[in-house]
């Protein structure tokens, strides 16, 4: 009987200890990441695929090639119908300058003709040449005078035309143009270019595949700094703000718990009911906020391990 008693009294104590044992952090969840999923840009097969599970790639960084043959092909039609389309173009300069020595050739009869009138009216004052000479003067110097006309209006026809005609045929050029740089951004996109520097959480392609635009290639992470996602009370919203530091904190095995300064980066605007996996400090709130606390990784934070936030005010003292 007194061994019954003894038992009886031990529960109680048991259960009383357990209820009044309080979580000893304000609020816990998982580490995650912002991931991205870099898909294909082009179709085609896929020739080379470098990244492997758990490489860290850098921004910028090639790590494929699709196949792009036949936008290649294309871009190069493209530019040898733009050189048919240069060698159509023809040049006005060797009928101009066979012209413009013509009409120097006419401008300097003309300009003795004007000497020879000169010298012909000072011969007449002195009774040493008729009229007649004169007159024949005047007479040529006004026909070579037409000519000279003629010339020069022959010179800004053919230069108007010669304008005209290339207008239209590099009119064509254009398009072409247009055509061609679009064919050399499908090769470019044909380069698979990590957009971001990472870690490569899942691979879903490789070489040899057919690749089809959107399709997935692989998922890749910033694991640098990773963001907890904790839920705190209703009761506890009041004591948060964003940009407010406090310490996360994860199992550290035998030794206890590893600790990292952590910011508050955002604080839901609703609020949501508890996750199955959370336990919070107040096991009989239904609703509670999440919130992203940002911290840098030292290499032991991996995406998805449970960790939990102590409010900088909260933490206990020690001697």
């Amino acid at each position: 009987m007194k061994l019954l008693t003894i038992l009886i009294i031990t529960t109680a104590i048991g259960l009383a200890s357990c209820q009044n044992n309080e979580p000893d952090y304000d609020a816990s969840g998982n580490f995650e990441a912002d991931e991205i999923i870099v898909s294909s840009q082009q179709n085609g097969q896929i020739l080379t695929f470098s990244p492997n599970e758990g490489d860290v790639l850098k921004a910028g960084q090639t790590v494929g090639q699709i196949d792009v043959t036949s936008a290649k092909l294309q871009k190069e039609q493209v530019q040898a119908s733009m050189q048919a389309l240069r060698e159509r173009t023809t040049s006005v300069r060797p009928q101009v300058e066979l012209t413009q020595r013509q009409l120097a050739v006419q401008e300097a009869q003309l300009k003795q003709l004007v000497h020879e009138r000169t010298r012909t009216e000072n011969l007449i004052k002195a009774d040493a040449a008729t009229q007649k000479q004169l007159d024949d003067l005047n007479a040529q110097i006004d026909q070579l005078q037409k000519q000279l006309d003629v010339t020069r209006q022959q010179i800004r026809v053919a230069e108007t035309n010669n304008a005209s005609q290339n207008r239209g045929v590099l009119s064509e050029q254009g398009s072409l143009a247009k055509a061609a740089e679009q064919y050399e951004v499908q090769v470019q996109k044909g380069q698979i270019v990590n957009p971001v520097k990472g870690t490569v959480l899942t691979k879903y392609a490789f070489a040899g595949e057919m690749a089809t635009l959107g399709k997935p290639l692989y998922r890749i992470a910033n694991t640098d700094t990773l963001n907890l996602r904790a839920y705190i009370t209703g009761t506890q919203l009041p004591q948060v703000k964003v940009d407010q530091s406090v310490t996360v904190r994860i199992d550290n095995g035998e030794k206890g718990f590893k600790e990292y300064p952590g910011t508050i980066s955002w604080i839901s605007t609703k609020s949501e009911f508890t996750p199955k996996t959370i336990q919070t400090k107040d096991e009989r709130a239904n609703l509670v906020y999440a919130t992203k606390i940002r911290v840098k990784n030292d290499g032991y934070l991996k995406i998805g391990m449970y960790g939990e936030v102590i409010l900088d005010s909260n933490i206990p003292k020690t001697n």
